[in-house]
């Protein structure tokens, strides 16, 4: 049961962060627009944010499953 527990609350951080994640690359992107960036590289900017949002959750996932704490009775 502490196993159950311990997957679904890192499941549920996992989904917090990435939204939150998510949330910040979109206001970096629409900032780089609106400072000169020019439509022509749009879509390079989208790829190397999601690249850089695939690290950042990688990073988040690596972290939750080695330092979570077990749940304990």
């Amino acid at each position: 049961m502490d196993t159950l527990l311990r997957i679904i609350a890192i499941i549920i951080e996992v989904l917090l962060l990435a939204a939150v994640t998510y949330a910040v690359l979109k206001g970096v992107k629409l900032a780089a627009l609106n400072l000169g960036v020019g439509p022509k590289y749009s879509r390079a900017v989208t790829l190397a944010l999601f690249a850089v949002g695939l690290i950042v959750l990688v990073f988040f996932i690596a972290h939750l499953t080695t330092l979570y704490p077990g749940v304990t009775d």
